[in-house]
């Protein structure tokens, strides 16, 4: 994929009507970046219909309006960092660098990997009903909705959802809506892959129980799901979580194999990734792999000699690296790979994930990326080859010391960010990696350039997607 040759194309600008007609259908939609307020719907709109609205709220749209909306979205935002370099206001559709038309996801409908369900009082008053909120809890109007009818919703997921109803309607034992109130029952994940491997992973509160006597549900739990009507999820693996905390990682709270293998396996770009119970992998796998292509050809543009390709060399910085899914695709074209990662069970899986696909020139660190990179970057020696960095960090964005160090390395060319907020905190970053130097923020460094924009939608029906930018000087 030549991206870099297709800079010179023209920015597709679409229709104004379109978001017009977006913001009378869907009260909920983006309004200049910003998300209105929440919908408020009439008496004759299905609870069904209001989920859909805000879990997915581009479903009544065809799938080329919503790239055109998104890519129109894309603009609007990246127009910001534009007018900020230029020392002007953000003018509309005014750019600086080019926006690509958004690559669409392979596979539109049933797309998510990973599914989590929450456990609340339904529309007949239930308290054990799985599925999303409609509501708030601030206004004290939370519904919980079963998500069958969800578009991006793979059946399986809404299957073992359903079945977990099911047994949580069985228990003898409360579901835990608000920790102070007690109950035990929380939210269900469930994580599959491409050939239909499952993994269902299990919240629960054990508020005041023994563990013998958590022992004995877990045993309910595992023969419902093994022996009973929950069978018919042919369950790969099932993992229970006791925590008296919202969220909690492996560390702070063991995650418990129950039943089946510890892992799921999925392919990107002809890898191997093992996925654990609280490892992050991207939620629709197909576009995963225009992602990381897209991320790859920007890192690392491919070259070619007397018809056969030749390796670029040097060495690539994968900050935020996860389970190294991006570094390790892109690991044929450099000379070596260095990870950083905070989780570390995500390391774990990373240097797992490099041996398994016989890649021996990744290396991956654990700790937090502010942490790490100063230092590592100044001990790094680069011998001419070059230094580039891609960073893929969580909404929060990067650490204004990862942004520092990243800017006042002289060694580093080509920077690229992939975000699926750029509206967010990582507009920020962006700001600081291409401001002029500024010595009260120790930005001495030279500023970075960004020379072109590619969105990716990962997310069809919503009006998310990420954004791959590349960063030059």
């Amino acid at each position: 994929m030549a991206l870099v040759a297709a800079r010179s194309k023209s920015v597709i600008f679409v229709k104004r009507d379109l978001l017009r007609y977006l913001r009378k259908t869907f009260p909920r939609f983006l309004a200049n970046g910003k998300e209105k307020k929440p919908p408020s719907w009439t008496d004759d709109v299905s609870w069904e219909e209001r989920l859909a609205d805000v879990v997915t709220p581009l479903w009544r749209l065809s799938y080329d309006k919503q790239l055109e909306l998104k890519l129109q979205n894309q603009e609007k935002i990246l127009s910001q960092l534009s007018g900020h370099l230029s020392g002007d206001s953000p003018v509309r559709d005014k750019l600086s660098f080019p926006v690509l038309p958004v690559l669409p996801s392979p596979v539109r409908d049933g797309y998510r990997n990973k599914s989590t369900f929450s456990v609340n009082r339904g529309v007949d008053g239930n308290p054990k009903t799985v599925g999303f909120y409609v509501g708030t809890g601030r206004k004290g109007n939370i519904v919980c909705v079963s998500g069958d009818h969800l578009l991006n919703m793979p059946q399986k997921h809404k299957l073992v959802a359903r079945c977990y109803q099911d047994f949580i309607r069985l228990s003898s034992l409360e579901p835990c809506l608000l920790f102070h109130t007690g109950g035990h029952w929380r939210e269900i994940t469930v994580r599959t892959n491409k050939e239909g491997c499952t993994m269902a992973i299990v919240y629960f509160h054990p508020q005041s129980l023994t563990p013998a006597e958590v022992a004995v549900h877990k045993a309910e739990l595992v023969d419902y799901f093994t022996q009973g009507p929950g069978s018919v999820c042919q369950l790969d693996s099932l993992y229970f979580q006791e925590s008296s905390m919202t969220r909690c990682t492996h560390e702070q709270s063991p995650y418990q194999l129950l039943y089946g293998q510890p892992h799921i396996y999925e392919e990107i770009l002809g890898f191997k990734f093992r996925i654990s119970a609280d490892a992050f992998f991207q939620v629709n796998q197909a576009a995963a792999e225009v992602l990381y292509a897209t991320v790859r050809d920007l890192c690392v543009p491919n070259t070619e000699e007397d018809g056969g390709q030749t390796k670029a060399g040097g060495t690539l910085l994968d900050v935020c690296c996860g389970t190294g899914a991006m570094g390790i695709t892109i690991s044929p074209r450099v000379d070596k790979i260095i990870g950083i990662e905070l989780t570390e069970q995500a390391v774990e899986d990373a240097k797992h994930n490099a041996a398994l696909n016989n890649v021996l020139n990744c290396e991956f660190i654990s700790g937090k990326a502010e942490a790490v990179l100063p230092g590592l970057i100044s001990q790094l020696s680069f011998a001419g080859r070059g230094l580039t960095v891609v960073v893929n960090p969580a909404r929060a964005g990067l650490h204004h010391r990862v942004v520092r160090a990243l800017r006042n390395q002289p060694a580093i060319r080509r920077l690229v960010y992939v975000s699926c907020k750029p509206d967010g905190e990582a507009m920020r970053n962006f700001k600081e990696l291409c401001c002029d130097p500024n010595s009260q923020k120790k930005l001495t460094g030279e500023a970075f350039s960004p020379t072109l924009a590619v969105p990716v939608d990962m997310f069809p029906h919503t009006p998310h997607c990420e954004v791959v930018i590349l960063f030059e000087r």
